[in-house]
């Protein structure tokens, strides 16, 4: 009882206590008027008015506009303000995999390995780290079908330093025989976990352009063969550097800096500089274009034992089919985009939720009602003369035939009728993923980058999400209608005993239904 009195007494002065304040502060003899200061808690006069609100405003111009600058040396310079104190900068080179015709297959996998090694400034990959690290930075490198991109973040001050370490690592490379065997090594081990991974995705994207596109451009190896780790050497790369790391094939691109800093830093350090390799005239650049082909790339192999432990995944096959679509310089790549966006789809365990996609076709249609499948997931593979639309799915070996038959006839429905909510959620869907990953500096750098080495301009995201709007149902049924007409590519890898022959699933992709023609057979 006593400690109950206590604690109401207490309650009473504090709200006696709270009570005294507030009279105190709304008492207008209290209260700081102009040029009148509270001279008990010895504050200063408070000015006449309060101050008003200030906002960072852009400075007349939109500064989000993409500015580009071409040097003497036909180099661009392509940068994007944007506030904060990092910046990301690199280099893209138009060369990559779908050059290698006339070298050995796997030159590109290689530079990737290679980058940010020592150079003619720079004794080790370790002296390159410490001196980003002085400017809080990191470093890296990725080499496509058609592109290889050198790119830092760094703080911005650092600008002058990243712009340097860029060139040298690009231009300067050593190239000495203990790197190049250390990126034989480290090539070797990638290729084989490659082919040990549960995830069979970047083996059969391999795979479906290698079918596509059989022995030309974007259908060449991305990955090096085991077979030609060894032939690779010093002299084979700067045969291939001295053809394809030009300055009319590059672009520098910065997100986060002022472009007259970044093209003051280009022409220090890019502009008549001597590579490694020489300075002797290009011979053999290799100009094709993208020929499609279709067909079919198998691979017989045991996935029993892919993933074993205490939950082991099951034994799939696995089956892409493909269809050329359009590369990413015309009109009808945003229709295909949308159409990519529809068909959805993804792994039979995946969480649902908001902008999961769960209301694609390929899960309603697809996984909600086939529950045997493990997985249906819709790609759109683009590049500067072709493209590729393809669907990825697995299931058992024994139910291979049906799973591609759903397939076919997915494709069959595209050109069918699409409802105004369906097609309104997919172009919602595309812009929002767009606009959600363009919130990355990292990847405004690749957007800026990529397009203006295709185009020398850049298509901004309000641009795009207009064209996204415009897209209707007529567009996509045109497209599909398009795309049906080509040969299929097909790309297998599991157990393939009941994988229909690639005439069959021509057959189903050339029918109303686009069912599989019917076996008959004496004995099951």
């Amino acid at each position: 009882p006593q400690r109950g009195v206590l604690c109401f007494q207490l309650k009473e002065k504090r709200k006696k206590s709270f009570l005294g304040t507030r009279e105190r502060f709304n008492d207008p003899a209290n209260t700081p008027r102009a040029g009148r200061g509270d001279t008990r808690a010895g504050l200063p006069p408070v000015p006449g008015s309060f101050l008003q609100p200030v906002f960072a405003a852009a400075e007349g111009r939109e500064r989000f506009e993409t500015r580009v600058t071409v040097l003497e040396n036909v180099l661009r310079v392509a940068s994007q303000n944007k506030f904060g104190q990092f910046c990301t900068v690199g280099l893209l080179i138009n060369s990559g995999s779908r050059h290698e015709a006339k070298y050995l297959s796997g030159i590109a996998h290689f530079l990737e390995k290679l980058a940010f090694s020592s150079t003619a400034q720079f004794s080790s990959k370790d002296e390159i780290l410490l001196t980003l690290e002085k400017h809080g930075g990191i470093c890296d490198c990725q080499a496509s079908r058609d592109t290889i991109m050198y790119a830092v973040s760094a703080d911005a001050k650092g600008l002058d330093t990243v712009v340097n370490l860029l060139a040298d690592v690009a231009l300067q490379p050593r190239l000495s025989d203990e790197e190049i065997e250390m990126t034989r090594m480290a090539v070797r081990f990638e290729l084989e976990d490659l082919n040990m991974r549960p995830d069979p995705e970047p083996l059969l994207t391999e795979m479906i352009h290698a079918a596509a596109y059989r022995e030309n451009t974007v259908g060449l190896k991305r990955f090096c063969p085991v077979e030609n780790t060894d032939k690779i050497d010093q002299k084979v790369l700067h045969s291939y550097l001295s053809n394809y790391y030009t300055p009319d094939r590059m672009v520098l691109a910065g997100v986060g800096i002022e472009h007259e800093q970044l093209v003051e830093c280009a022409k220090k350090y890019l502009l008549g500089v001597e590579p490694v390799w020489g300075s002797a005239q290009t011979k053999e650049v290799d100009r094709s274009v993208a020929q499609y082909t279709g067909g079919i790339v198998k691979v017989e192999k045991d996935m029993s034992d892919v993933s074993l432990g205490p939950t082991p995944i099951p034994e799939l096959t696995h089956i892409m089919i493909g269809l050329e679509s359009c590369s990413f310089l015309e009109e009808d790549f945003i229709p295909f985009a949308v159409l990519n966006m529809m068909m959805g789809g993804g792994g039979s365990f995946s969480a649902g939720g908001p902008g999961k996609g769960m209301f694609t076709r390929l899960y309603l249609n697809v996984l909600n009602r086939h529950h045997w499948m493990y997985n249906a997931t819709s790609y759109h593979h683009s590049y500067e003369d072709t493209g590729l639309l393809c669907i990825h799915a697995s299931a058992d070996p024994k139910q291979v035939r049906e799973m591609v038959e759903i397939i076919t006839r997915e494709f069959i429905l595209m050109a069918g009728a699409i409802g105004e909510v369906e097609l309104e959620r997919a172009k919602t869907q595309l812009k929002s993923m767009l606009m959600m990953n363009l919130e990355s500096r990292p990847v405004i750098f690749e957007d800026v980058g990529r397009q203006v080495l295709a185009t020398n301009t850049r298509k901004l995201p309000h641009e795009l999400c207009a064209l996204i709007s415009k897209v209707k149902s007529t567009d996509i049924k045109r497209v599909v209608t398009k795309m049906l007409h080509k040969k299929p590519a097909v790309a297998a890898l599991g157990d393939l005993t009941d994988l229909p022959t690639y005439e069959h699933i021509q057959e189903a992709l050339s029918s109303k239904d686009g069912r599989l023609p019917r076996l008959y057979r004496l004995f099951r």
